[in-house]
């Protein structure tokens, strides 16, 4: 593992957070468009974000919902 290697995987999260600058985004970008090995890690971490992110949805009951609702229409017709 060279250093551009070592440097895409340490950043890898942080480049699936959308959190580097521009520059830094391209450059990882581009090295992951020329190794195969860094563009699979990045490719199984995205899917594993997807994954997930459909797994982990918590339905919350109506009722519950509706209660929230009406708590926060009271709060602002006291504040008005």
């Amino acid at each position: 593992m060279d250093e551009h290697c070592v440097e895409a995987v340490e950043l890898l999260y942080h480049y699936l957070d959308g959190e580097l600058t521009d520059e830094r985004r391209v450059l990882i970008q581009h090295h992951l468009d020329d190794c195969p090995p860094c563009f699979e890690a990045y490719d199984f971490e995205a899917e594993l974000r997807v994954v997930v992110r459909q797994k982990c949805v918590d339905h919350v009951p109506e009722s519950l919902i509706m209660r929230v609702k009406a708590a926060l229409i009271e709060v602002e017709q006291t504040l008005e």
